[in-house]
């Protein structure tokens, strides 16, 4: 006869977590959407006013692209877990709800550009990379825990991984914390430049860390034998 488990209704496989995290990205990434307007022009200016609202269409593409990205890195780190437990599933709503806030920060951003005051731009700067820090404290949180719970992990995955994944999340942490200050103390547009480049790391390291191909054949690289 089998003994009852402490485990029923605490631990599950990935398929509903999954489904409800691409969900909510789906969503995300129609609201970015929603910040592209039809200007508010007199006749015979559609294509001026048009052409002034580029700041909405850099925002979008930047977010857009960057939800994409964090798409990615959920993608990746859910095909190395077999399972998942009420823990897991709370750092992963805390990734969740992180993203879902990306569209109001850009639609922030996008205005005070538009709007020409520096003051502005500089507090919008500040915003989006608060809220860039909150995301990659989310994803270190989440890579915290797994580290922690090999016995959630399949069997395949090395032990270094979600360790090392750590130290991606605190790069981000650091950077935006970093261009805030910069975005507002100094230059909103050095600011932003951080905000590009960010988003580039972490597709570049979508698969892992350890998976950079130079960062991977570093490791791999056999010692080195003294004479």
């Amino acid at each position: 006869m089998s003994r009852p488990s402490d485990d029923i209704g605490t631990r599950s496989d990935t398929t509903r977590a999954v489904a409800f995290s691409d969900a909510v990205f789906a969503i995300v990434i129609t609201l970015l959407v929603l910040d592209l307007r039809v200007p508010d022009v007199p006749p015979g200016r559609l294509l001026s006013g048009l052409l002034e609202q580029w700041p909405s269409y850099a925002a979008y593409l930047a977010s857009y692209t960057y939800v994409a990205i964090v798409w990615l890195n959920h993608k990746g780190a859910f095909n190395r877990i077999r399972e998942s437990d009420r823990g897991l599933h709370w750092v992963n709503l805390y990734v969740l709800f992180t993203t879902a806030l990306l569209p109001f920060p850009t639609a922030v951003v996008s205005h005070a550009l538009q709007e020409h005051d520096l003051q502005d731009q500089r507090v919008a700067v500040a915003f989006y990379a608060l809220i860039g820090a909150l995301l990659c404290a989310s994803w270190l949180a989440f890579f915290h825990y797994l580290a922690r719970r090999a016995d959630l992990l399949s069997e395949e995955v090395s032990e270094r991984h979600f360790p090392a994944e750590r130290m991606r999340a605190l790069v981000g942490v650091i950077l935006y914390a970093a261009a805030g200050l910069i975005g507002y103390l100094v230059a909103p547009l050095a600011g932003l430049v951080i905000f590009v480049v960010l988003p580039v790391f972490y597709a570049l390291t979508s698969a892992g860390l350890h998976q950079v191909p130079l960062i991977h054949r570093a490791a791999h690289r056999p010692p080195t034998s003294g004479r």
